[in-house]
């Protein structure tokens, strides 16, 4: 019964929207995080992006990839290398402790 109500192209296309409802969270999760990363927008200019993001969802984002997605992969990589210096310090930190 199932099968004969809710033909084959349908569930392709449920999943299909269920992939882009999944895509879309993430994109706007990592725009968030780029946001809140970014060290060069002040404190209220942050606030307006992700307001802007919240009240209108796909101009925000669109507009956003648009100005700042170019430095989006160079904000990460910075984040990772700090990251990785700081690892690596601990690291040092605690071989060089004598028990």
């Amino acid at each position: 019964m199932f099968g004969s109500s809710y033909p084959l192209f349908d569930i392709f296309v449920s999943t299909l929207y269920f992939a882009l409802l999944i895509f879309w969270i993430i994109l706007v999760f990592h725009i968030v995080i780029d946001i809140f990363r970014s060290h060069d927008l002040s404190g209220t200019m942050k606030a307006l992006w992700v307001l802007f993001i919240f009240v209108l969802p796909l101009i925000g984002c669109l507009v956003y990839l648009i100005t700042r997605g170019g430095s989006m992969h160079e904000r990460q990589l910075h984040q990772l290398q700090v990251q990785q210096k700081a690892f690596e310090d601990y690291i040092r930190k605690v071989a060089n402790t004598k028990e």
